[in-house]
């Protein structure tokens, strides 16, 4: 997930609860694990006079977002640099990868970055502001808050981790994977991930829910933990479990077992799941009801899974074309959404052209106006699928 910074609009978001607080520090007043804050931005409905501009504008980030998980993997399965898809490159060792175990070392590395991601960021930010006593910027920190979705958000982040270990995407263990590896030459180690995957899972699931209610919640605290033990164990032990047994052949074969059974499945799934979420989409514009918010809604639901287990593997093509921003910029501009629908030029407004930036500010400010964010915003409220 591409965090984008805050935006100053977000500070004069309204409080809907009453609380004693100095100006000078903001010191946290309301006990910990409540939380009644209400943002002004979520109480926009959707009317019959906004309704043909709303879904007009949820089409054209659809559009955009099937085309990008499809773009995503084609470039993975199909073609990519040189006409060869990035799956091949991957296993046969090209590009900045030059042997085996630095592709296994790649795959660890992006287990640490989502699970340190999960911990620091998407669930350690919120956290933070709201310990600093910031609670409407701490609400508008958590990742899918509009959806209530955040803590299967963050564990099918885990879960990718869980998957890349195993070789698989069903909890099982294939013969040659990581998992099976590790077991075989240190079976404590083997123990420790494992165990160490499983806890972070648990502790994300067992976090009080929804999390913008319960920001301050000491389940929070034990989910923190939880991750940071994990990413400990798999940035140091496992990491050097790696370099101490390059065996070229065994790790050669995880490569390739990494690559076909949970990288392709994934982008597959990601890309029929978008292809569903956009024709729910179109319907809904053809036919604006409050049943057909409710499918689209659910649709997108189903969408964000393959996505979020794909987060273990941010590198090469997602992260090389923009495509990670493009479908998954956090926090949004609410104002910049509205004057996109406002301005008559939405599809214009929510596409960019040429090589990619990452420092491109031009480029920031679309892909924070898109993706699957800005869908859930026009689709959810409180929780709950939009009505009409």
């Amino acid at each position: 997930m591409k965090k984008q910074l805050f935006l100053a609009a977000t500070v004069a978001l309204s409080l809907g609860f009453t609380a004693c607080s100095d100006d000078n520090n903001n010191e946290k007043t309301i006990p910990e694990g409540t939380s009644e804050v209400t943002i002004d931005e979520n109480n926009i409905e959707v009317t019959s006079a906004n309704v043909g501009t709303w879904t007009q504008y949820a089409t054209a980030v659809a559009n955009l977002l099937a085309k990008d998980a499809s773009d995503l993997n084609e470039a993975w399965a199909t073609s990519y640099k040189n006409d060869e898809p990035y799956a091949l490159t991957f296993k046969n060792f090209g590009g900045e990868y030059q042997s085996a175990a630095a592709c296994v070392q790649q795959i660890v590395d992006g287990c640490v970055d989502i699970a340190s991601e999960v911990g620091t960021s998407k669930i350690g930010e919120p956290r933070d502001l709201w310990e600093a006593g910031k609670y409407t910027e701490a609400v508008y920190a958590v990742e899918s808050w509009y959806s209530w979705h955040s803590i299967d958000d963050y564990s099918n982040n885990i879960q990718s981790i869980r998957n890349a270990f195993n070789g698989s995407r069903n909890n099982t263990e294939a013969n040659h994977s990581l998992a099976a590896f590790t077991k075989a030459k240190n079976a404590d180690l083997y123990a420790d991930v494992k165990g160490k995957i499983n806890a972070a899972y648990n502790a994300i699931k067992g976090m009080n829910a929804p999390f913008r209610s319960h920001i301050g919640s000491s389940s929070v605290t034990v989910a923190q933990n939880a991750c940071a033990e994990l990413v400990d164990v798999l940035e140091k032990d496992l990491t050097s479990f790696i370099s101490q047994n390059a065996d070229d052949e065994e790790l050669t074969s995880i490569v390739s077992t990494y690559v076909d059974q949970v990288v392709l499945p994934t982008y597959a799934d990601l890309v029929s799941r978008t292809a569903a979420l956009r024709q729910a989409i179109v319907l809904l514009g053809n036919h604006p009801s409050t049943a057909n918010f409710k499918t689209a809604a659910d649709l997108w639901i189903e969408a964000r899974e393959p996505w979020e287990t794909s987060e273990a593997f941010l590198f090469g093509p997602v992260a090389d074309l923009g495509l990670d921003p493009n479908m998954d910029s956090w926090p949004l501009d609410v104002d910049a959404i509205r004057g996109v629908m406002e301005s008559g030029k939405i599809e214009e407004l929510i596409k960019w052209d040429g090589e990619y930036d990452e420092d491109s500010e031009d480029i920031e400010a679309v892909q924070n106006v898109r993706g699957f964010h800005t869908l859930e915003f026009l689709l959810f409220k409180d929780g709950k699928a939009r009505t009409y």
